[in-house]
């Protein structure tokens, strides 16, 4: 970082990076958080104990079940001696013993919190093998109908031991909907469907640490017990990949295909008589059967593929109101197989079945080797406009702004109140960022002709424009503005606002243009991290997410009601709207921001504007001038990042933040102690001990952020010199504080502001992470205090200490000169496949989708192999006629089109990564010196092969494209991959089978369980102070709290 770049704290990550730091602020850390977790053990300590006991899939009682740990509140031993904290509300919930009497079913006990809803009965009922199959029923207590959004402890009359009875209620054209995907979704929950799994689909993850089957080789002796396979052994090169996914066991299927008939809807006649929709059903048999569904339930009617007649079969005679029980009527091999597929699906490990979060992509898939007949598979590819729960909800489409703001402004005062808070916010949050990532399907159409543009980008931009205008109706989803340019294009899809990672107007052209434009969404991402890290209860920020898919970065928002009107500069009262121009400000929510300006350490600050009378107005801010705030309602307060920041980019993370103010803190601390000690020795005893008990009185308040004054002058002037040594803004005390817009270029600053020594405290803090952080950071990897893995971790360790990616070059050069280092080929492996990931960027952006497998396999085949001539892009599949050939050769003006990618070979490939890392990380990529006699300079030779790599910096090839795989979205078939060629070798590593798929990496903000969090800091306090049960006590009660909150993710609208 330079003096010249501008710089605004970022981010979120206080606590982790307090803890990084290690000893030097561990006295003011305790100081900080022994009230906070003392608070959490009290209310654990005096909450009602509470446990539930949910049959799991209709086998016994298992208390570990997801459904079990979905419906526990706060659990506390008998034996933990806590001591409670006055002011602190307490739980009354209760436990009581209810029974359920299922129809056609064994009535069954279940222990239920008070303060669950009955939904969460509805849900039980969903898990159990006898009731999986009922969908249309609701639950009655004494003949009355129980509301499911209704919390247990509100019903009246309901006691220990009441008997609930379920009711079949009368079908409508919504309940059959979700009665018939319910269904699918059973038949299919039975199977193994790793490649589903692999793909992230229905929100299904692969298992940690699966069970593999490592002797599947026919011919091949099985290992002995205990002797590891070869391919994991020290010294091996090739390291197998074929046995990293379990292998899919082949079940045979209980239905052929269930879909929706093409006789919908029922006409009047048959409407009057209950007919809501009709279905088809094919059997294993081979037979197909239409089936009405009626409000009484489902049944066989008489229509043909040929012929619709809508009256009952004379053969299948009856009605059921069940679907799967008609199938056990008219299907033998339905009625064989249904049963194991129970069994099989009871039996399925606890993993296996919850539902993730997020979306959880695999970098291998054991491929589609058999793709069947799903109608509602098809039906939610392809009909983009559906957003996937228009059958659960009043209003169809979802208000994220709404969602995030109620769960956000949910009561916290108890335990049992904040887990509740906190699984709402999981749970809303979860599925923003589903809906965020699933929109990336919508802009296949506008990257072609962002595409198109990229190769005509010398054209005119009338007929740029006239370009998109023609094929704007090919989208899948119209854009807001749809005569402009398509890099430009914004759309609006299930309430969430989507834009492009591009410089649509020429914001950062001084810095880089569309890549700078790029960089700047992770920044806005990590100024809203750090703003809803402070859990305001009178500050809400905006739901974000930021997708990369194929080269491109989209940026998803929730919507502000009424930002998009032409009246938003109106409703914009913080901030400014015309990118400095203009400033406005409102006294109104000074102290909302002030409060949150100084937990972010954000000096406020004065700048000037143009007023009504074109007169120079002063106005304060308590942040950057790009951070808006918009008046939605009389008490929420919304923060967001619209645009990016119009600045040299370089931001300090809010960890580093934190953790240059730690520093500074103990250097304040030691100057000033050292002053008063060396002055105060020729004083009396007695004067030197009230001047210590003073000093420690006035470093307490200053950890606790208040104001210190003191009466002795010794101590002021001890003051007055520790502030100077440590550059505060303030001559007689502690006040380190930044100013995001001090090297703003834009604004106009108030002569009131001392911009040198804010600018001179931001040069401080960038050299802080080279001299200071940078080698903690390696000291803590060679030793082992941290343990670090993968670039992954690498990453998040860096992030920790609040050092940018940017620095990797700097770890590297730090790192090679750790002899015998771990840390040497992990460290190179991430900065090269960070490289590849900018070069590859590059190319991906100019290829169509029917090349996209061609240009990943030849880039591919070019880092890991040996390409010396230009690919060819055309494949069999793509091929047409001579004439469309020649058309589709030639586009706007009569230009040539031309693959940038096919044009690359190993050797430029390499120039173009060496290239890269030089300039943006600052690390030259060499493989070794060539020695000269005529010139006393060694000469560096650049890596030009993977094999230089390799041997260079001891990278293991498996490794590296793992890695490369994970920063680029890339799947790749699970199979043994013979990486270790040589340049020799003519064969290429990679052929166009294998590589499977594209998925999306997306950035976003993480919800904290901060009560999880303090508890489990709790437990580490313990563990170092020797208290071993109670140590445990705290962290498995943490444990337990994590585990709550992810167990929401199902469907709850069911």
């Amino acid at each position: 970082m330079t003096s010249g770049e501008t710089v605004a704290p970022m981010t979120n990550g206080k606590g982790k990076g307090k803890r990084g730091n290690g000893k030097e602020n561990e006295h003011r850390e305790q100081q900080k958080e022994h009230k906070e977790n003392g608070q959490v053990a009290a209310e654990m300590g005096n909450e009602t104990a509470t446990k539930t006991s949910l049959d799991d899939s209709g086998r016994d009682t298992a208390p570990n079940s997801p459904d079990n740990e979905c419906l526990m509140s706060a659990e506390n031993d008998s034996d933990k001696k806590l001591v409670a904290t006055p002011g602190v509300s307490l739980a009354t919930d209760k436990v009581l013993k209810l029974t359920i009497n299922p129809v056609n079913a064994e009535p069954f006990d279940l222990q239920v919190n008070t303060s669950e809803m009955i939904q969460e009965l509805h849900q039980v009922l969903l898990e159990r093998e006898a009731t999986c199959h009922r969908t249309c029923f609701s639950l009655q207590l004494n003949g009355q109908t129980l509301d499911c959004f209704t919390d247990i402890r509100n019903i009246p009359d309901i006691v220990d031991g009441s008997v609930l009875q379920v009711v079949e209620d009368p079908y409508t054209l919504r309940h059959a909907r979700v009665h018939i995907r319910h269904v699918r979704e059973l038949l299919r929950s039975g199977n193994e469907h790793i490649a589903d799994a692999a793909n992230a689909m229905d929100g299904t993850s692969l298992s940690y640490l699966p069970s593999i089957n490592l002797n599947e080789g026919k011919g091949k002796e099985k290992l002995s017990e205990g002797q590891p396979p070869d391919f994991v052994l020290p010294g091996t090169k090739d390291r197998s990949l074929a046995h990293i996914l379990p292998q899919q066991s082949k079940i045979s299927p209980v239905i052929r295909n269930l879909s929706i008939s093409p006789y919908n809807p029922p006409v009047g006649p048959r409407r009057l008589r209950g007919d809501i929709m009709y279905a088809i059903v094919d059997t294993v048999e081979k037979r197909r059967f239409h089936i009405t569904c009626c409000t009484k339930g489902w049944f066989v009617n008489s229509s043909t593929d040929e012929q619709f007649d809508a009256s009952p079969s004379n053969q299948y005679r009856g009605i059921h109101h069940e679907l799967v029980d008609l199938l056990q009527t008219i299907s033998p091999g339905f009625k064989k197989g249904y049963s194991a597929l129970l069994t099989r699906r009871a039996n399925r490990p606890m993993l296996d079945r919850l539902p993730t979060a997020y979306p959880v992509y695999s970098w291998l898939t054991p491929g589609q080797t058999e793709i069947k007949e799903d109608y509602f598979r098809a039906e939610d590819s392809t009909q983009t406009h559906r957003v996937g729960f228009e059958d659960h909800l009043p209003g169809q489409v979802r208000d994220w702004n709404e969602e995030l703001q109620v769960t956000h402004d949910m009561a916290r005062q108890s335990l049992s109140e904040r887990l509740v808070r906190d699984r709402s916010i999981y749970k809303i949050h979860g599925d923003f960022i589903n809906a965020a990532i699933k929109a990336r399907l919508l802009f296949f159409s506008t990257i072609a002709k962002l595409q198109k543009c990229y190769h005509f980008k010398n054209c005119k931009s009338v007929e740029r424009k006239r370009k998109g205008a023609m094929t704007v109706a090919d989208q899948n989803v119209m854009a807001i503005n749809p005569a402009d340019e398509p890099k430009t294009h914004m759309y609006i899809w299930n309430s969430i606002f989507y834009s492009l990672g591009f410089d649509v107007k020429d914001h950062y052209k001084e810095f880089g243009g569309d890549a700078a434009a790029f960089v700047a969404t992770s920044t806005d991402l990590q100024g809203v991290k750090a703003y809803s890290a402070l859990d305001d209860s009178k500050l809400c920020t905006l739901g974000m997410a930021v997708v990369d898919y194929r080269g491109y970065r989209v940026t998803a928002q929730s919507i502000i009601p009424g930002i998009l009107d032409r009246e938003q500069e109106q409703s914009v009262i913080y901030g400014s709207v015309d990118f400095g121009k203009t400033v406005v400000s409102s006294e109104k929510y000074h102290q909302v921001l002030a409060d949150a300006a100084k937990e972010l350490r954000i000096l406020p600050h004065d700048v000037l504007t143009t007023g009504e009378n074109e007169e120079d107005k002063v106005v304060k801010l308590y942040s950057s001038y790009e951070t808006k705030e918009a008046e939605v309602s009389e008490e929420a307060k919304k923060l967001g990042f619209p645009r990016k920041h119009p600045h040299k980019l370089a931001a300090l993370r809010q960890e580093l933040v934190e953790l240059f103010y730690d520093s500074r803190y103990m250097t304040f601390i030691k100057t000033a102690a050292t002053h008063v000690k060396e002055k105060g020795q020729s004083l009396p005893a007695e004067e030197q001990n009230t001047l210590e008990n003073e000093m420690a009185r006035i470093f307490v308040e200053l950890s606790e952020g208040h104001e210190i004054d003191s009466k002795f002058p010794l101590i002021k002037e001890a003051l007055t010199k520790a502030a100077e040594a440590v550059h505060s803004l303030c001559s007689d005390t502690l006040d380190i504080r930044f100013n995001p817009d001090c090297y703003s270029t834009v604004l106009r600053h108030a002569p009131t502001e001392d911009l040198h020594a804010q600018r001179r405290l931001v040069m401080e803090a960038s050299d802080f992470i080279l001299t200071s952080q940078l080698p903690d950071l390696v000291s803590a990897c060679v030793d082992g205090t941290t343990n670090v893995v993968d670039g992954e971790m690498l990453a998040e360790q860096m992030h920790i200490r609040g050092i940018n990616i940017r620095y990797l070059g700097e770890v590297l050069k730090k790192t090679m000169q750790q002899p015998q280092s771990y840390l040497k080929c992990l460290v190179a492996g991430e900065l090269v496949a960070r490289c590849v990931k900018h070069v590859f960027r590059q190319y991906l952006l100019t290829v169509p989708q029917n090349q996209l497998a061609a240009a990943m396999l030849h880039l591919l085949n070019c880092l890991f192999g040996n390409v010396d001539q230009p690919a060819s892009h055309s494949s069999s599949e793509t091929k047409t006629g001579k004439k469309s050939n020649k058309k589709a050769a030639t586009g706007l003006g009569g230009k040539k089109l031309t693959a940038e990618w096919a044009s690359i070979t190993t050797k430029n490939l390499w120039k173009s990564i060496c290239d890269e890392a030089l300039h943006y990380y600052g690390y030259e990529l060499k493989a070794g010196f060539e020695f000269n006699p005529a010139y006393p300079e060694r000469k560096i030779i650049q890596v030009e092969t993977m094999d230089a790599l390799c041997e260079q910096y001891g990278i293991q090839r498996v490794s590296l494209l793992r890695r490369l795989c994970r920063v680029l979205g890339i799947q790749l078939l699970a199979k043994d991959y013979h990486l270790d060629f040589g340049r020799q070798q003519s064969r290429m590593p990679f052929s166009e089978e294998d590589i499977q798929n594209v998925f999306p990496l997306f950035k976003h903000r993480h919800p904290p369980a901060s009560d999880a969090k303090k508890l489990y800091a709790r437990g580490q306090q313990a563990m170092q102070m020797g208290h071993l049960r109670e140590a445990y006590e705290f962290v498995a009660e943490a444990v337990r709290i994590f585990s709550i909150l992810p167990c929401l993710f199902e469907s709850i609208f069911r």
